[in-house]
Formats: structure tokens, C-alpha cells, sequence
């Protein structure tokens, strides 16, 4: 169960090296979390973000888990919340993709979708089921500002979370009143091993302050986090540019 600031006792990560989940269990952590799933594909990065978990005093187990492989999630999910009760389930695998070489190869494109749509999609609703049988819980995705609208420079990835966030919404209303909270978090550019060697983006944020709002938000039981804040008004007034107009903005 949750403590009375919203800090969840156990956590559960889709995606155990995203640096974004991981500057959140780190938060969390030194607060009052105590048990940790890190689930992803086992890697040396997987066992060392583990370690550098339990450090910090965490119950940590690793578990194996493929974004493309729908089919295992049910089983794999399933076991972990037979083991106990999930206080808060962060979905953050996905993959940026190269948008000139994906559009020039579908099947890499379709990598990207099934990656960050198709894979959350099924993830979360095998999620979504156990955190309301057990009655409490919530499930935080992680989105984009990429996916309130399509741009030329990377309209595949942004259509993937455009998907991916108008899923998550409408599943936190499927879930309302049930005692499950869903929150969809829609960080700008973020600093970050993903983005290495990409032109940074005026608002970029980083990994930490991106773990610093979620926190903030669970403890507020907000439904929509922006990060930062202020790319809430910004992408309201580019939501409504007329389309001729917003293909020649540089972004």
C-alpha cells in the first residue's frame, strides 16, 4: 500500500534500464519503497541498475521481459502480482527509432510501433487487470509531447505514442472508481542516452526532473503530467497551427 504521501511500498518497472523509471525508483527508494521488479531483456545494464538499487537498501529482483513478445506477458506479469501486491506499475520501455532510415525500411518502422504501442497495449492491460483485482494501485506511462502532434522529423515515433497516450487516457477512464490510478506522463526532449548525439530542443529536460514530477503527481493523483510544465501551454497553441503553416516550424 501506498504511505500517506502517495509513496508506494512496492514498484514494478516495464523497461529496468530506462534512465527515467530507474531516476524514479531512486526517488522513490529513498523514501519508502521497499520492493523493486525491475523487468526487461537480462542484460549486464539490468543486473547493474538492480545492484546499484539494492544499495540503497531495496528489496530488488530482476525479471525477464519482452516488449515484442505480447504473449509472454500475461504469464510473466501474472506471476509477479500472485507473489504479492504491486503498489505502482511504471511502463517505460520503448525506442526512439531513426525516422530517415525507418521510413526508407517499414519493418524497422513497424519495430518502433510495435515497440512502443502494440507492446504497451498488451502490458498494460495484463497490468491494468491485476492492480484493479487487488483493488489499489496505479499505472504511470510514460508518453511524449511527440505524440500530441505528428511531426516531418519524427512522425513514426510520434505516432507510436500518440497511440500510445489516447490508449492510456482512455483506459484510465475504463478504470475510474475502481481504486486504480493512471497517470500519463508526456516529458519533452529528455536528455538521455536514448537522445545522444540528437540536436537538443528548447524545454529539454532531463531524466531526474522527469522522476521529480512523477513523484509529484502521484502524491496529487493528477491523471496528465507535463514535463515541464510549461510545454502544456506551448503544445495547446501548436495543437491548433493550420497544417501549412506548421510544416514550416522548425520542430
Amino acid at each position: 500500500m501506498k504511505d500517506a504521501f502517495g509513496t508506494p511500498q512496492s514498484l514494478l518497472i516495464l523497461g529496468g534500464t530506462s534512465e527515467i523509471a530507474l531516476a524514479t525508483a531512486r526517488r522513490l527508494v529513498a523514501r519508502r519503497t521497499r520492493t523493486v521488479h525491475l523487468a526487461g531483456r537480462p542484460s549486464p545494464a539490468l543486473e547493474k541498475a538492480a545492484e546499484q538499487l539494492r544499495d540503497m537498501g531495496a528489496d530488488v529482483r530482476t525479471v525477464p521481459f519482452d516488449a515484442l513478445d505480447s504473449e509472454s506477458h500475461a504469464p510473466t506479469l501474472g506471476k509477479l502480482f500472485q507473489q504479492g501486491d504491486i503498489d505502482m506499475v511504471l511502463l517505460a520501455f520503448g525506442i526512439l527509432g531513426d525516422q530517415a532510415r525507418d521510413e526508407d525500411d517499414p519493418l524497422a518502422a513497424v519495430r518502433v510501433a510495435q515497440t512502443n504501442y502494440t507492446g504497451a497495449v498488451s502490458a498494460g492491460l495484463v497490468c491494468a487487470r491485476a492492480l484493479q483485482a487487488q483493488g489499489h494501485g496505479s499505472l504511470v506511462v510514460l508518453s511524449s509531447v511527440a505524440g500530441e502532434r505528428a511531426r516531418r522529423s519524427n512522425f513514426i515515433y510520434g505516432s507510436s505514442k500518440a497511440g500510445l497516450d489516447a490508449f492510456a487516457q482512455g483506459l484510465g477512464d475504463a478504470l475510474h472508481g475502481t481504486g486504480v490510478h493512471v497517470m500519463v506522463v508526456r516529458p519533452g526532449f529528455v536528455r538521455s542516452k536514448m537522445t545522444a548525439g540528437l540536436q537538443d530542443a528548447p524545454m529539454a529536460t532531463t531524466p531526474g526532473a522527469v522522476a521529480e514530477a512523477i513523484e509529484t503527481g502521484l502524491r496529487r493523483r493528477s491523471e496528465t503530467v507535463w514535463v515541464p510544465g510549461t510545454l502544456r501551454v506551448v503544445m495547446s497553441a501548436l495543437r491548433h497551427v493550420p497544417r501549412p503553416v506548421f510544416r514550416r516550424l522548425p520542430v
